[in-house]
């Protein structure tokens, strides 16, 4: 069987005509396809299908363009001190962007050692880097009813607005216990991301917008978050959870710095795309995911 060799603007170019033309929302550009493959010699015209079909995922009503490989996306919870003395700093020398989902963690949160001031919230914001929400107290969402749910929301979003930051649109469980109940809020409140657990890599085919899984980097273990990082292709984006760097309020969750930091140059060094929650709207067509993809909440368990 001949060898059929593209190289990469071909490549794209084929990926992208022939999952536009299975697309019936893009079906205009069947004729652009169809006139590009008469230009190639007709005895290779089904190996070039066949190379199209396993270079990459088929592109779905979900996507408002294809995920690239190597799409990471990089959240921090509780709103931990080291994230604005430490991490803060170290993304922008990278210049990864990420989201950190701040909550006022009781009992002890006037304790600017473990926790950060809403100053430094603030002044993350102004960086660039995502401010959303992980409720008030980081209250877990599966033991309280609505009306005190949208009062945990609505704390934080206030807050954020009080300071001149956007309102937030993406959402954390706090210990990731997520609740049925809370789909229905979520929307009401106007959020369009949220994230759960379950340590595996999103795919936007299967799984719903308010339930994306995540890996935690918590531990001394690089090799599995490292594996975890590279389960980032075929149309799967890998979502981080990260704590404190280290975590002086729950130690237990600590990230230590130097494997952090490995993370980052791996991250760095193999040309991955590291983004906030909020920019996977570049790729997605969350209205349309979220009309249609039912909630699996065994997943992210």
């Amino acid at each position: 069987m001949p060898n059929v060799s593209l190289n990469e603007s071909q490549n794209n170019e084929c990926k992208y005509s022939f999952f536009i033309l299975i697309d019936m929302k893009a079906v205009w550009h069947y004729e652009k396809f169809i006139n590009r493959m008469i230009k190639i010699q007709p005895k290779i015209i089904v190996l070039l299908l066949i190379h199209c079909l396993s270079a990459g995922p088929v592109f779905s009503q979900f996507f408002k363009q294809q995920i690239p490989d190597k799409l990471v996306v990089l959240t921090f919870d509780d709103a931990v001190s080291t994230h604005a003395t430490y991490v803060g700093p170290l993304l922008k020398k990278y210049g990864f962007g990420a989201t950190f989902f701040v909550c006022e963690f009781p009992p002890d949160f006037e304790d600017k050692s473990k926790y950060m001031s809403w100053e430094q919230i603030q002044k993350l914001g102004e960086m660039g880097f995502e401010i959303a929400n992980h409720t008030h107290h980081h209250t877990h969402v599966n033991r309280i009813d609505e009306a005190e749910l949208i009062k945990e929301l609505t704390y934080i979003e206030e807050k954020c607005v009080a300071l001149g930051l956007e309102k937030p649109i993406t959402f954390a469980y706090p210990a990731y216990e997520t609740d049925e109940e809370v789909i229905t809020t979520l929307k009401k409140q106007g959020y369009r991301l949220a994230r759960a657990g379950g340590s595996l890599a999103y795919d936007p085919l299967i799984h719903h917008p308010y339930l994306i899984p995540s890996f935690s980097t918590t531990g001394e273990d690089k090799e599995r978050v490292i594996n975890a990082i590279k389960q980032a292709k075929d149309g799967k984006v890998v979502v981080l959870t990260v704590h404190g760097v280290p975590d002086y309020a729950h130690d237990w969750v600590t990230t230590p710095p130097k494997l952090f930091e490995i993370y980052l140059k791996f991250l760095h060094d193999n040309n991955y795309q590291v983004i906030a929650l909020k920019d996977l709207e570049i790729y997605i067509d969350v209205d349309q995911a979220l009309n249609e993809i039912q909630p699996n909440f065994e997943a992210v368990k």
